[in-house]
């Protein structure tokens, strides 16, 4: 695992790399048969991973390949699961708040996450044991793996004490967010914190939040990461269609509703 964990890393922090170079520049951007937005920086970090993620022989879903149907992923026991660029709005508005997704996957259940935050230079990852999760400012993508194992930090979710913090955004909240933070402004005091990208999940591992509620549209390689890097901190992540775990490597790459919470 410490090899898996090894490779995604160094593939986080050069497809990291190759996204800043472009985001100093005038860039284009597409959009997507889905209506998302694509740049060249989504499509550069994505090869830089592919070249890292090949190399371990287990199969990979990403966002920028062509998806393959569930007949052709039915029988994987593993599978990375990436997104290259998370936030590709937040990279468009240049706000930093984006980031690079890398989760391993077994039977369903993410066992390994890195995410990597280029402008801020963040890294978060889980152990190689899959027992906590480990945060560090790193200097630049050159650093050694050797300076990262050695100098990351654990970190750990907060408990809840009086006033409740919520990961959202006050000025893009649909009806069904807002009646569940109603629910909640009825026993406690609410803040919203809001974050773009997999950095809310980030923020509920480290204790800046306490509840991320999602009830909207999200895939896969949205969440893999930030779910491994939540669960080895124990921090729930639950399908609020089938009350479980998420699950990965679904028929259907689209999830349905989640919460996560501490």
């Amino acid at each position: 695992m410490k090899n898996n964990l090894s490779v995604a890393i160094q593939a986080a922090l050069d497809a990291g790399k190759e996204i800043l170079k472009i985001y100093g520049t005038d860039f284009s951007v597409e959009i997507k048969g889905d209506d998302s937005p694509l740049t060249q920086a989504d499509e550069n970090a994505n090869a830089v991973i592919m070249g890292y993620l090949k190399a371990t022989g287990i199969p990979i879903i990403s966002e920028e390949n062509k998806q393959l149907d569930f007949s052709e992923r039915k029988d994987w026991s593993r599978c990375w699961i990436v997104d290259p660029l998370d936030g590709t709005k937040e990279f468009i508005k240049r706000n930093g708040e984006f980031t690079v997704n890398i989760a391993l996957v077994e039977d369903g259940n993410p066992i390994l996450g890195v995410i990597y935050v280029p402008v801020s230079k963040e890294l978060y990852f889980t152990s190689e044991d899959g027992k906590t999760s480990k945060k560090i400012i790193v200097p630049s993508e050159e650093i050694s793996l050797q300076e990262i194992f050695e100098k990351a930090e654990p970190i750990k979710p907060s408990a809840i004490t009086s006033k409740v913090q919520i990961v959202g955004s006050r000025s893009h909240l649909n009806e069904e967010t807002k009646d569940f933070i109603s629910e909640i402004e009825k026993q406690r005091e609410v803040e919203i914190v809001s974050k773009g990208s997999s950095l809310k999940f980030c923020l509920v591992a480290e204790g800046l939040a306490h509840i991320y509620p999602r009830y909207a549209p999200t895939m896969e390689w949205d969440t893999a990461a930030g779910h491994a890097i939540c669960k080895a901190v124990g921090v729930s992540v639950i399908d609020q269609t089938t009350k479980m775990p998420m699950r990965y490597n679904k028929p259907n790459l689209l999830n349905n509703h989640f919460l996560v919470q501490v």
